[in-house]
């Protein structure tokens, strides 16, 4: 790998950035998007009603089919997903449902949603997914759940989360909005637990700007489904109809026509972004302060949300994450920090007690334990560099390691700046 430019001044004192080029676009569109589009606008049937709509339904079965489930059924996204997963799989209010303590605040407010209680389990430090040790130590008599998080670009331990799940007659929602079209030894994710949740959000593998969809097997799971997310209804096959109070949470026929095409598009992408992550991998392993994520033997197809690397602040004289994020950035990689938070502490899970009378009990009870894995993640080693990234060249993947490189040769430049003086940089760069 080039490092011509390890020594020069960095863009964010002044310098000229490694890159100026544009990167490739997200999301990847082309007139196979546009033909679907406008098939289905001439149609004039746009809607979800009735549930689910034409293109919708096509959608799910292969949806379904690529990730090894015998039914799916589209949402209006990936939170509502999780929520009526949780509630079809016979999750009951005030049960605890446990998440990992590294993820979007999503995966544990839906729980709240549904009415449970999130308890939070640390993560692997290695993998930043579920840590089984630690989600077995919060198993009590009122756990029903657990949600392992399949993160970035890895896969929760499918197999120690199973054998979990059986001992203390616990259901299963995997949580996959990062892992479309991964594998776990052969197997779809979203295909291991009870029931998978899957995001059609703008920055997912598969877009349709937004859109949520749930892959189960079990048909019980399945007709409770239909009735929460189409009002109450019933979907006519179901087997033993038990109504309930449902909501709106309907995928319209316009977003389907996209994902079909989305989903045409994910194998070929898969194989991009493999082969230029094993390139950036490469370098990161031989670049003195980064670390790899560990990437599971049992992972036979990986899917590339975002590619992610631990930072250590030591072997760059001593900068901030935030600041070595701040400065490659500048260089014209586009990059993120915190892209998390720890969700014990986050900002954007602040329950009023009025609203989760289960959650305040809970943490009335027990404040919950500390996350020291998760917080370490979210607020010193992370560094997210978004999947289009990957999408690219040889020499885009080059771009992003001179750029690291040329951090790491000036990283003593940067020493003693705070965020305030960071972010004075950033906007004087803008302004020229």
């Amino acid at each position: 790998m080039s490092g011509r430019a390890s020594h020069s001044r960095l863009a964010l004192l002044g310098g000229t950035p490694v890159r100026t080029d544009s990167w490739p676009q997200w999301p990847a569109r082309g007139p196979e998007e546009e033909r679907a589009v406008v098939a289905a606008l001439r149609e004039g049937d746009w809607g979800g009603f009735p549930l689910p709509n034409t293109r919708a339904a096509s959608f799910a079965r292969a949806f379904a089919e690529r990730h090894d489930c015998t039914d799916a059924l589209c949402v209006a996204n990936g939170t509502v997903s999780l929520e009526v997963a949780l509630q079809a799989m016979g999750v009951e209010p005030g049960a605890e449902v446990i998440v990992p303590a590294y993820t979007f605040e999503a995966t544990a407010s839906a729980a709240l949603f549904a009415g449970c209680v999130p308890v939070f389990a640390d993560i692997d430090p290695e993998t930043w997914c579920l840590d089984i040790e630690a989600a077995a130590a919060l198993v009590t008599e009122r756990t029903q759940a657990i949600v392992p998080v399949h993160l970035a670009m890895t896969i929760a331990d499918l197999d120690a989360i199973g054998e979990l799940a059986e001992k203390h007659g616990l259901t299963v929602l995997e949580d996959c909005a990062h892992a479309h079209g991964a594998r776990w030894r052969g197997r779809g994710v979203g295909s291991w637990g009870d029931a998978g949740s899957f995001s059609f959000q703008t920055s997912k593998l598969m877009t349709a700007g937004e859109g949520g969809i749930v892959t189960t097997s079990d048909d019980t799971v399945l007709d409770r489904l239909h009735s929460l997310v189409n009002c109450g209804r019933q979907r006519p096959e179901a087997a033993e109809p038990a109504p309930v109070i449902g909501h709106n949470y309907r995928m319209t026929d316009l977003q389907a026509a996209l994902l079909e095409v989305q989903l045409e598009r994910l194998d070929d992408q898969h194989v991009i972004r493999a082969r230029n992550a094993g390139r950036l991998r490469a370098a990161i392993e031989n670049t003195d302060g980064l670390t790899n994520l560990r990437i599971d033997d049992r992972v036979t197809s990986q899917a590339i949300y975002q590619f992610v690397f631990r930072f250590d602040t030591e072997a760059f004289a001593g900068i901030d994450r935030d600041v070595f994020v701040a400065a490659l950035q500048a260089e014209g990689v586009p990059a993120d920090g915190r892209f998390y938070e720890a969700l014990p502490v986050s900002e954007l899970l602040r329950p009023e007690p009025a609203r989760y009378p289960a959650w305040s009990a809970a943490l009335a009870a027990a404040p919950g334990p500390d996350c020291p894995n998760a917080a370490r993640a979210a607020y010193r080693e992370s560094v997210w560099l978004p999947h289009q990234l990957l999408l690219g060249t040889d020499t885009d993947v080059d771009d992003i390691v001179e750029a690291v490189l040329k951090l790491q040769g000036s990283a003593g430049d940067l020493a003693g700046l705070e965020t305030a003086e960071i972010d004075r940089l950033r906007q004087a760069r803008s302004a020229r």
